[in-house]
């Protein structure tokens, strides 16, 4: 049997080099398999959308998005985790048209060929799905629980409400749509850079950092340090509510707004913000999981 090919448009940001998403796009429809198109694996993911738990239990996988890492992080935030041994990941940030072109018409074919699909309507289609329904711009983190420690750094420093902990005391994303879009503060403060954010231009933080590059990881640290005027995770051990007893809430959101301003100032993150307290945000709604036919195209 043929695996599940699924294929990230990438529409809400376009980090995807336009001929390389062109490339593949069309050589998938010209092959006569089915595949899974969709605008935006980001989107689904915080979404926890069906259809990617419904892809893994499918059994063999072909992912054609953005860096491996960050896809097998995508996919366990929406609690379908990728088995290493039936999952293929494709590289559309970094590998070559050609490169991914021949092993896609390396994948064995089903029984039954399929026509070939119309590549110019279903590349419309994914590029028209850039306004999500409710108007959230799919930027959020997503947590590399292979490198996390649980040092609850990232929930003592967001002021937006993006963390929370779950049952078993694990750090999680619980609200990725109130996340600031194009703020990767949050990671720029993890020591140990275990939170991404995909749709990022920086290695260190969209999930590209290999094991060559560890010393990229090091040297963020320190220049964010340097930044800051200390040792910035020092000080925000001292006020977590996992390391301290006695939390002063204002000082916290004071300590947070200096890291932020000093970041805005820097070009790390957007500016700008402000020194006043933002008001309570109100509880958010959940995320529907119903889709609307333009951002994904299961089947024509």
């Amino acid at each position: 049997m043929s695996p599940r090919i699924l294929y990230c448009h990438c529409t809400n940001a376009r980090v995807l080099p336009d001929a390389t998403r062109e490339a593949v796009l069309r050589a998938l429809c010209d092959a006569g398999m089915p595949f899974d198109a969709v605008a935006d694996l980001c989107e689904l993911s915080a979404r926890r959308d069906p259809l990617l738990k419904c892809l893994v239990a499918s059994g063999r996988v072909v992912v054609a998005a953005c860096h491996p890492r960050t896809v097998r992080c995508l996919f366990a935030a929406a609690d379908a985790g990728l088995p290493t041994e039936t999952t293929r990941l494709l590289n559309l940030r970094t590998e070559s048209p050609e490169t991914i072109c021949a092993e896609l018409r390396g994948i064995p074919d089903g029984e039954t060929a399929l026509p070939p699909r119309d590549f110019p309507t279903l590349r419309d289609r994914l590029d028209s799905a850039a306004a999500p329904s409710d108007d959230w711009i799919p930027w959020a983190p997503v947590i590399d629980y292979d490198r996390c420690t649980g040092c609850m750094q990232c929930l003592s420093f967001c002021l937006f409400g993006v963390y929370g902990v779950d049952a078993d005391s694990r750090i999680e994303v619980r609200h990725p749509q109130q996340c600031k879009t194009n703020c990767p503060a949050c990671a720029r403060v993890c020591p140990e850079s275990a939170i991404l954010f995909p749709k990022h231009n920086a290695d260190a933080i969209n999930g590209g950092l290999t094991a060559g590059k560890e010393a990229t990881h090091e040297a963020m640290k320190v220049d964010l340090s340097a930044l800051l005027g200390g040792d910035i995770y020092s000080r925000l051990r001292e006020r977590s509510p996992r390391f301290s007893k006695e939390r002063d809430p204002a000082q916290a959101l004071q300590e947070r707004r200096k890291y932020l301003a000093a970041l805005a100032q820097a070009g790390e993150i957007p500016a700008p913000w402000s020194s006043e307290p933002e008001p309570p945000k109100p509880s958010p709604t959940p995320l529907p999981t119903t889709r609307k036919r333009s951002f994904f195209d299961n089947r024509d």
